[in-house]
């Protein structure tokens, strides 16, 4: 059974950093684009970051460029992504998701396989 499984979201203070954590397990991811998206309440789902099947390339939301990072270890089929200087804005339940594509894109229609989500929330 494939899953990929979120963890190391909770409740920071504007300014505040936090490192979420995307386990996969069931396959291998090694030849997928990996991607964070988030959702806030009553919003639609928005993308956040991706990243390349090796780590080589990356691609960000315009809101999140230069506070977000997101990285893979490629022996852990885990991917990352660490948040600073958060902000209120910030707050949503994120997603990671897998494509089967060497290179991500912002659009979560090319991405197939989905955690649960783990909520961030940021107060001001």
């Amino acid at each position: 059974q494939v899953r990929l499984v979120e963890s190391g979201g909770g409740l920071v203070q504007a300014g505040g950093s936090l490192r979420l954590s995307c386990a996969a397990s069931g396959r291998t991811f090694s030849t997928y684009a990996m991607g964070w998206f988030r959702q806030a309440p009553g919003k639609e789902r928005e993308f956040v970051a991706t990243i390349s099947w090796n780590g080589g390339s990356t691609l960000y939301a315009d809101s999140v460029k230069g506070r977000f990072t997101i990285s893979r270890d490629a022996a852990k089929n885990t991917v990352y992504l660490q948040m600073n200087s958060l902000k209120p804005e910030d707050t949503a339940v994120y997603y990671c998701a897998a494509a089967p594509r060497p290179i991500g894109s912002r659009w979560y229609e090319e991405y197939n396989y989905w955690g649960q989500g783990t909520q961030v929330t940021v107060s001001s």
